[in-house]
């Protein structure tokens, strides 16, 4: 009876939405600001399909990120070094993931975190559409 209780009880919380992590997705207003870690892609991502249908490449500037609308154009930066990207959001992380974003190789190499994994990240919403003023290509020429 007792493991009967607890079972039941377990079913609830996960039937409650209890014990997960929920995200809702908000408006992409231009020049939020969020504060966080981001990580980057395993190899084991490339070639397969984002959220958005595309099919990812570590070469491109892209990003997943859980609450911002997909096709949301962001502006990156490591708040070690100071080094900015600005990358697409193409994808969503896995919804346990406690990281704010998770970038392609090409813009973790820009930001100079590839040797330590993670960095801590100040993250700007420019908007829906490709911002004019982005020197970075939307897939980079260089080779893995």
């Amino acid at each position: 009876m007792k493991n009967l209780l607890f079972l039941s009880l377990l079913g609830f919380s996960f039937a409650s939405g209890q014990g997960t992590v929920k995200r809702q997705v908000i408006d992409a207003n231009i020049g939020t600001i969020q504060y966080g870690i981001a990580s980057f892609y395993a190899d084991k991502f490339e070639g397969l399909v984002t959220s958005t249908g595309e099919k990812f490449s570590q070469k491109k500037l892209t990003a997943a990120h859980n609450s911002l609308p997909l096709g949301t154009w962001i502006r990156v930066t490591n708040l070690r070094n100071k080094k900015t990207v600005i990358v697409r959001v193409n994808d969503r992380l896995h919804h346990r993931n406690t990281r704010l974003v998770d970038l392609s190789r090409e813009a973790a190499k820009r930001l100079g975190y590839i040797s330590n994994g993670l960095a801590k990240v100040k993250v700007e919403v420019l908007g829906l559409k490709k911002p004019e003023f982005a020197d970075e290509p939307d897939e980079a020429s260089v080779d893995k």
